[in-house]
C-alpha cells in the first residue's frame, strides 16, 4: 500500500465531486455534525493551495482545507475527511499534520483553530498543541460561523448566540513550537 499526503493543486480538482459526496454520506451515516461542502468550494480550495489531499495507491482517500478570517488573524483547519475504505490506517493523523504544517507555513502569524465533535480529532488537535477554548476566543467573523449552517447542530449554535454548541473549539498555542505528533 502506497500512501501519499500532500498539498492539493489544480490537478486534484477532478476529485472534488467525490469528496463532496463523501462529506454528505459521512454526515448521514455517522449522525454527527459535519457541514456540507460543495464541489465548487472544494475545487477552489484545491486550486488556491489551501487544502491537503491524501491518496492510497493512487486513489483519493482523504481531504482537509484551511480558511483565513479577520485579515489572516485566524486560520481554521476544517473539513477533515477520510473515505471509509481508508480509515484505520493512520491517514487522518497524517492529513491533520500536513494541514497544520501548511497553516503554519502559509500563515505564520495567524492563530490556528478548529472546531469538532469528534473525540479522535480532539486528540489529534491536543497532540498538535491546540487547547480547548470558549467560542469567544475564536474568530468573530460571520463568514466562519455561516459555514455551520449545513451542520445538523446549527440550531444549537444559534440558540446559544454562537457561544455554545456540541463542537469543541480548540486554538493552537503559538508559543508551543513542537507538537506531540512530531515526536511519533
Amino acid at each position: 500500500m502506497t500512501i501519499l499526503v500532500r498539498s492539493a493543486n489544480e490537478h486534484d480538482v477532478l476529485h472534488a465531486a467525490r469528496i463532496s459526496r463523501e462529506y454528505a454520506a459521512s454526515a448521514q451515516q455517522r449522525g454527527i455534525g459535519i457541514a456540507f461542502r460543495a464541489e465548487s468550494y472544494i475545487a477552489k480550495k484545491m486550486t488556491s493551495g489551501d487544502a491537503v489531499v491524501a491518496f492510497v495507491d493512487d486513489e483519493i482517500a482523504g481531504f482537509c482545507y484551511i480558511e483565513t478570517f479577520e485579515n489572516k488573524k485566524y486560520v481554521s483547519n476544517s473539513g477533515l475527511i477520510v473515505i471509509p475504505a481508508y480509515r484505520q490506517i493512520g491517514l487522518a493523523k497524517r492529513i491533520k499534520q500536513q494541514i497544520f504544517d501548511l497553516s503554519r507555513n502559509k500563515y505564520p502569524n495567524s492563530k490556528i483553530f478548529s472546531i469538532t465533535t469528534s473525540g479522535y480529532v480532539l486528540k489529534m488537535n491536543s497532540d498538535l498543541g491546540y487547547k480547548p477554548v470558549m467560542f469567544a476566543d475564536l474568530t468573530s467573523d460571520d463568514e466562519f460561523w455561516a459555514n455551520c449552517q449545513t451542520c445538523r447542530n446549527f440550531d444549537i449554535l444559534t440558540r446559544n448566540d454562537r457561544k455554545l454548541c456540541l463542537c469543541t473549539g480548540m486554538l493552537y498555542d503559538q508559543t508551543n513550537n513542537k507538537t506531540n505528533l512530531d515526536e511519533e
